[in-house]
């Protein structure tokens, strides 16, 4: 991290007899992470060492500590207090952290700027010591675009959360509420089916579909009442679903209404192939390309949520990585600005640590090349939607381990599956505690994360997913006449490559518009593959593609 030519100082201690410094440790670490210069006193520092320190060191900011018994530390807290009060009046900067009970004393005194009880996020911490506001009560102190918002956050990533629920009223209540625990900076809302495809059709809206599958929205006021509902607390972002018909006047109303933080839509899917949609696959391509042109346009972000729809369908690893590359390639070619790159891990669930993080690798590597001064990448991950145990408890575990892992890639934004997505939609207790526990796996990483993606064994699978990818991506550009100027963007080709099963995927089975005939299996190293249907045997992209062709 860049840090200023004469970064600011803090000094810190644990003052008196207390000898606890680990929290002074998590201060002083985040304070570097902001661009300070720090000095650590140690533990058990006297009044007079500290002030001395400050002034020998010309602090502009002096944080202790004391986590022993309330009525000792009060009276030490207003000694120290007494003591400091020539450098506070100088423009000295004082923050105290201990024990909830201590820090109510620290209060009391009315001397310290900041008091910190141990239960704050690191990110706000951090806030505070980057001179941003926190627990603001406008909406004006907290960034409300995307790029800004994480700009802001740095280093930690942005949490995105999915919510909605049945009836309006409980999504109100619970919008409210998430917004005002401050864990969530974007709240994806889950709409349902009918306002995705129907929105604008009331004559096509089947009643007894109401809230399938999310909220059921119908009005744009319904989107202004949400989004309302979530001016509180850190103030969050919203977004949602970009629809399956009518994919410029959605567009047109979110950004109306929800003021909308990015675009999330897909190249292949949400169409008559995948049964959520009334296009055919290649008028659904070309639409959804008329979409991104038209947030391009606007500077908004645009993710393709894409590769992880063939991986859930169990297509082997090359695919998906060929589809992430399709998406950001599309995203570019149509203006697109701000592109932000999907990565779902778990996608199929067998998938092991190492083959999953060289698989997102092997598309970072891809897709790097089209970066640019027009074209920015934004890492996203995110866990498995079909990776989740039902057991609450190991629901948990893989919540965070997932989390964990994908921060190897130091990504922008996590998305955060909630744990109970194997047993039922998340309420809003189901999204803060997610987001908590999301939010201590992304503190552990960061304090010094092993970097697993140096494993030789992870790099060597990215190189192959590269060179098998290149074969493919070779495959589709055949498949375009002559007066096809490109075929990667044009939706012809890109339609066809699905139908000869050059992308292809098991679940696709006798579906009338793609192959479906592509068999594949996790091999010993813990990879999707795809294999010989008779034999089992793994087959190269080179020989299944010319098998096919």
């Amino acid at each position: 991290m860049s840090r200023p030519k004469n970064p600011r100082t803090v000094v810190a201690a644990a003052l008196g007899e207390c000898v606890h410094v680990a929290g002074v440790m998590n201060f002083l670490r985040l304070a570097e992470a902001a661009g300070w210069r720090t000095v650590f006193l140690g533990p058990a520092v006297s009044v007079e060492r500290v002030l001395e320190a400050a002034r020998r060191e010309k602090a502009d900011l002096v944080g202790v500590s004391y986590r022993l018994t309330p009525e000792t530390g009060e009276r030490l807290l207003a000694q120290f207090a007494e003591a400091a009060d020539d450098l506070r009046s100088a423009g000295v900067r004082f923050a105290f952290g201990g024990t909830p009970p201590v820090a109510e004393r620290a209060r009391a005194i009315g001397f310290f700027e900041r008091v910190f009880e141990g239960g704050e996020p690191a990110a706000e911490v951090l806030a505070y010591l980057k001179g941003q506001p926190v627990g603001a009560l406008t909406e004006e102190d907290f960034p409300q675009t995307t790029v800004e918002r994480i700009r802001w956050k740095a280093p930690f990533p942005i949490l995105r959360h999915h919510f909605g629920l049945p009836t309006m009223e409980a999504t109100l209540e619970g919008v409210a509420r998430i917004a005002g625990a401050k864990v969530l900076d974007v709240i994806s809302l889950g709409i349902d089916q009918d306002a995705q495809e129907n929105f604008f059709h009331p004559e096509r809206q089947d009643p007894r579909r109401r809230g399938a599958g999310g909220v059921p929205v119908r009005t744009p006021d319904d989107y202004r009442a949400l989004y309302q509902a979530s001016r509180r607390g850190n103030y969050p972002l919203m977004r949602t679903y970009s629809g399956t018909d009518d994919f410029i006047r959605l567009a047109e109303m979110y950004v109306e209404t929800i003021h909308i933080a990015w675009c999330a839509i897909p190249l292949f899917w949400f169409n008559r192939m995948d049964g959520r949609g009334p296009w055919d696959l290649e008028g659904s391509i070309r639409e959804h390309q008329q979409v991104m042109a038209w947030y391009g346009q606007r500077n908004i972000p645009v993710e393709l949520n894409e590769p992880h729809h063939w991986g859930m369908r169990d297509a082997p690893d090359v695919v998906f990585v060929v589809s992430a590359y399709l998406s950001a390639y599309n995203a570019r070619a149509f203006g697109v600005r701000d592109y932000i790159a999907q990565l779902m891990f778990n996608s199929p669930p067998a998938l092991s640590d190492r083959m999953d993080l060289a698989k997102m690798m092997a598309i970072l590597e891809m897709i790097a090349p089209l970066e640019g001064p027009d074209f920015r990448i934004w890492r996203q991950t995110r866990t498995g939607l079909l990776s989740y145990p039902l057991d609450m408890d190991a629901a948990r575990a893989h919540l965070a381990t997932t989390v964990y892992l994908q921060m190897a890639l130091r990504p922008h934004i996590v998305h955060v599956v909630g744990h109970t997505e194997a047993h039922h939609a998340a309420t809003a207790e189901d999204v803060i505690e997610a987001c908590r526990l999301a939010q201590r796996a992304i503190e552990n990483a960061l304090r010094g994360q092993p970097d697993m993606t140096a494993d030789p064994a992870v790099q060597a699978r990215k190189e192959e997913l590269v060179r098998e990818a290149q074969v493919t991506l070779s495959a589709i550009r055949a498949l375009a006449g002559p007066d096809v100027a490109d075929p990667l963007t044009d939706p012809g080709t890109l339609a066809r490559a699905v139908a000869v099963g050059i992308l292809d995927a098991p679940h696709l089975r006798n579906n009338p518009h793609a192959r479906g005939e592509i068999a594949t299996r996790i091999d010993e190293r813990g990879a999707c593959v795809a294999v010989d249907p008779a034999s089992g045997r793994p087959l190269s992209e080179e020989e299944r593609l010319a098998r096919l062709l």
